[in-house]
């Protein structure tokens, strides 16, 4: 992978997963969970903008020709999601 931080919830927070993202150079964003003896310190801005990211798919996931995907090519179904993304932004606003 190539990305400047590994940005997850507490599922993630494996001694194999935070190791390999520190040997690849990547700042692990990843808040311990609570049975840790010794736990970590955590970016809460960046673990805060994960969840936007998470609802910005939800919302996307509630229009049902993204969420089955019912193009057939790739370039319709980006365009499917550009336009979703589009009406989401427009209600929103």
């Amino acid at each position: 992978l190539d990305a400047a931080a590994l940005v997850g919830d507490r599922g993630y927070d494996t001694d194999a997963i935070v190791q390999y993202a520190a040997d690849t150079g990547m700042l692990v964003v990843i808040p311990g969970r609570k049975n840790r003896k010794v736990q970590r310190a955590c970016d809460l801005y960046l673990y805060r903008l994960r969840h936007l990211v998470e609802n910005a798919f939800l919302r996307l996931k509630g229009w049902r020709g993204v969420a089955t995907r019912y193009a057939k090519r790739t370039s319709s179904f980006l365009a499917c999601v550009h336009i979703a993304c589009m009406i989401i932004r427009l209600k929103n606003s």
